[in-house]
């Protein structure tokens, strides 16, 4: 484990030396929540109408936590890392390593991305309160529980991308199953909460990863309960462990196939 954290701690000082790069990004992500968050008034002409059980306040902050979970992973970029390593064979130095490839790949992204993500959910806090003038009400241990969630749902996230980029051993190229996991991610999770779909296609839904990554824990900031937290949690853990083990059997058949064939 000590490995792991040295991994995680060395990232983290690595991309404070590229902050000017981080916030180029944040200068991309802070338009495309201005331009979302314009489309929700607009279509919220009362702030006090409901659609679909979402007043104006919710819906704008489910946006911004659901973009901010899904922004601040970069998942595009590791999964072509990771599908790189394996197209060119760099993978194969990491087998006599002392530390596993998947938990390198993860506490090395986790690593990367905390800076950004930091970032990210400051840029949300300020873009919410000059939109609304408020913040959810909710107190430290919801707070502490709200952002316990936002870290489970980032490492599925991290853990499904990894899986997707270790794909490569099998089918050479991953980056069309990428993308076809991306939009679904982003238009059934990121821009709209469940309850805005059909109510045949809810409980599917709610029993996929998308409630775990996207789903719950913005639902938790603007409609905190410890009903749905429990029940979120639970999802998340379910999901942490198929993700991962998901990640093990791509890779280890991965790894076969290279010892198979001589490397």
């Amino acid at each position: 484990m000590k490995k792991y954290i040295f991994i995680f701690k060395s990232e983290i000082m690595t991309n404070f030396q590229y902050i000017l790069n981080i916030l180029t990004h944040f200068i991309g992500t802070f338009i495309l929540l201005f331009i979302f968050l314009n489309l929700w008034q607009y279509i919220y002409s009362d702030p006090n109408k409901l659609i679909n059980g979402y007043n104006m306040n919710q819906m704008i902050w489910y946006v911004i936590v659901t973009e901010v979970l899904w922004t601040s992973v970069g998942a595009r970029q590791l999964s072509r890392k990771i599908s790189l390593d394996v197209k060119s064979g760099n993978i194969a130095y990491n087998l006599n390593k002392p530390y596993n490839y998947i938990g390198y790949s993860l506490s090395s992204h986790l690593g990367s991305i905390s800076v950004r993500l930091l970032i990210y959910i400051i840029l949300g806090i300020i873009v919410g309160y000059l939109f609304l003038g408020s913040f959810p009400n909710l107190n430290i241990i919801n707070i502490i529980l709200v952002l316990l969630s936002g870290i489970l749902a980032i490492t599925i996230n991290i853990l499904f991308t990894i899986s997707i980029g270790l794909l490569s051993f099998i089918i050479e190229d991953s980056s069309p199953i990428y993308w076809l996991y991306s939009k679904l991610i982003l238009v059934l999770g990121v821009i709209f909460p469940i309850e805005y779909f059909p109510k045949v296609v809810q409980p599917i839904l709610n029993y996929s990863p998308i409630y775990a990554m996207s789903y719950g824990p913005a639902k938790l900031l603007i409609d905190f309960t410890y009903i749905n937290f429990s029940k979120i949690f639970i999802s998340q853990i379910i999901y942490l462990i198929i993700a991962y083990s998901l990640c093990m059997l791509v890779y280890k058949k991965g790894v076969k196939n290279l010892n198979v064939n001589g490397g």
